[in-house]
């Protein structure tokens, strides 16, 4: 009996942790061929970006809720995202965003360069918050996908696609 109860007080007290921050962010960036476009899609757990738009001043942020704390934590994403093309910034197109699951996604594309270009990117989506945030960034598609692993102060990484 007092196993059980144990088990039961492990239980409880397991639940609330799993609502803490996950420190974690995945962005994908794909050459969709039938568009000869660039996407990015950027996948932040809600709570993270409910956390991050506290942070930065927001009294109730509600990103599952409220369509204006979903822009303003995409507005927040598209600016600590940052990518290059042959040496010079540029900002891909926002095209919106979408609860899934319990994840913000955030939505971006560009026109793909004409002819072979030089990318670098580097993700620091929440690393002001969070010196243990880890950022994974997803380049290509299908079965030749490379992963970059971003945190506090990484270098950009050199890509192409």
């Amino acid at each position: 009996m007092l196993r059980r109860i144990a088990l039961l007080i492990a239980l409880l007290v397991a639940v609330p942790v799993a609502a803490h921050q996950q420190k974690i962010a995945i962005s994908t960036i794909a050459l969709n061929s039938r568009t000869e476009r660039i996407e990015l899609v950027h996948q932040v757990p809600v709570h993270d970006a409910e956390h991050a738009l506290r942070f930065q001043g927001a009294k109730d942020p509600d990103i599952i809720g409220s369509a204006a704390s979903r822009e303003a934590f995409a507005t927040y994403v598209t600016r600590r995202f940052r990518l290059w093309v042959d040496g010079e910034l540029v900002t891909p197109e926002y095209v919106g965003s979408e609860i899934v699951g319990g994840n913000l996604m955030v939505y971006q594309d560009m026109p793909a360069p004409a002819g072979a270009a030089q990318f670098t990117v580097n993700s620091q989506i929440l690393t002001d918050l969070w010196a243990r945030q880890q950022n994974r960034v997803n380049i290509g598609g299908g079965t030749k996908v490379e992963t970059f692993v971003f945190t506090v102060n990484t270098a950009a990484r050199d890509f192409t696609l």
